[in-house]
């Protein structure tokens, strides 16, 4: 086991039993699982609570993509993930949808949801709905948004691949709701839902929890800043 797959168990947690365990691999076999299939890309960045500036949490983004009229020509593995994030017709998807978990394992809690939509669409909501909505602009172009790499491939070619992501999601407004407020100790799933957003300025961010994770998955966000100052920053319309 690695030391980020050690840093992000939580040793209170029950494991499963197994009759559990057995239920899960009948069910593998024989139930359709085809929308959390469709899952094709894995996300990390820092989400800050919209109630309380000052609190921010790490999530792990379990992504699928949807494109009306497009969906069901992309084969598996969201068109071999990319294809530069466009379908056979040449369609970016308009609409992505994220489960969001507190750690990648898997024990890892269902916190939180994010729906990120186009530009196109965002120019169609009202100005209390916008309100609602983030930029991933500075997540970008930060290198705090990364896409960490499967192991054992070659993390030369994975930045490519990275990057491409980082082309598309940069455009991208998000809305995201938090349902269990890890960050506090919470057992459970307690209260509201909290809308969450995203840093805007390198005060804002959260050098030490950033430095822990950068060092946990073996990357620099620094450097990926720096490679990342070739993409080029779309205006981010009115609303927030």
């Amino acid at each position: 086991m690695s030391d980020a797959d050690q840093a992000t168990i939580d040793p209170t947690r029950t494991p499963l039993s197994t009759k559990n365990k057995v239920l899960e691999t009948g069910a593998l076999l024989a139930q359709n699982f085809a929308p959390v299939n469709a899952v094709c890309a894995h996300l990390n960045a820092f989400h800050v609570y919209s109630s309380d500036p000052h609190r921010c949490v790490e999530a792990n983004h379990y992504c699928s993509h949807i494109s009306e009229g497009s969906l069901l020509e992309m084969p598996p593995g969201c068109a071999h993930f990319h294809r530069s994030i466009t379908d056979s017709k040449g369609f970016a998807p308009d609409v992505r949808q994220c489960l969001i978990y507190d750690t990648p394992q898997p024990n890892a809690r269902l916190i939180g949801v994010e729906y990120m939509i186009s530009p196109k669409l965002y120019a169609t909501l009202d100005a209390s709905e916008r309100k609602r909505w983030h930029s991933h602009v500075f997540e970008v172009k930060s290198g705090m948004l990364i896409m960490p790499g499967p192991a054992g491939v070659p993390n030369a070619g994975w930045e490519v691949a990275e990057s491409k992501e980082m082309e598309e999601v940069i455009g991208l407004y998000g809305k995201t709701y938090h349902f269990w407020q890890v960050d506090r100790g919470d057992k459970l799933p307690l209260g509201e839902p909290e809308l969450m957003g995203s840093f805007t300025s390198e005060e804002q961010m959260p050098k030490g929890l950033l430095k822990e994770r950068d060092e946990r998955y073996g990357i620099s966000s620094e450097q990926k800043k720096e490679k990342r100052g070739y993409i080029e920053e779309p205006e981010v319309q009115s609303g927030k």
